[in-house]
């Protein structure tokens, strides 16, 4: 299982970047070129979720990204540093909190369009999104 890792600091610049190298890796990890914009969409939607955490919550921890191979897949985990609530502490009609949840629900959903395989975990110490694309099986050498 090879790992890559990318952290960078929670600007919006930097999502762009972290669009081509999941990209680059994705394909040399051997997922289908035909998802291959699947997967530079889902990355950035994910970047641009966390960097906006990061922003609004005055987090200067850098964004975290690691691009996963496995035998039969590839993953990349998108991870913040933003702490969340428990789903009922936020008081609806607070106003900017509001806006935020909505902006937040429609990345994900963005998120969930993109990718068949998503996982969204979130708690008092920041959040990830684990995102997974099957490998194209390796093609059989000629004989």
């Amino acid at each position: 299982m090879a790992t890559v890792e990318l952290r960078f600091s929670a600007l919006p610049e930097h999502v762009r970047t972290a669009r081509l190298v999941a990209a680059a890796v994705a394909r040399r990890a051997g997922v289908d070129e035909a998802v291959l914009d699947e997967v530079r969409l889902a990355v950035g939607e994910a970047c641009t979720r966390a960097v906006g955490l990061h922003q609004s919550g005055g987090i200067t921890a850098p964004v975290m990204v690691a691009l996963i191979e496995e035998e039969k897949q590839f993953s990349i985990e998108v991870g913040d540093e933003a702490p969340r609530s428990a789903p009922g502490d936020r008081v609806p009609g607070s106003g900017a909190d509001d806006v935020d949840a909505e902006e937040d629900e429609m990345g994900l959903a963005v998120i969930s369009g993109l990718v068949d395989d998503v996982e969204v975990t979130a708690g008092q110490h920041g959040g990830l999104i684990r995102m997974t694309w099957p490998k194209t099986p390796a093609a059989a050498p000629l004989t």
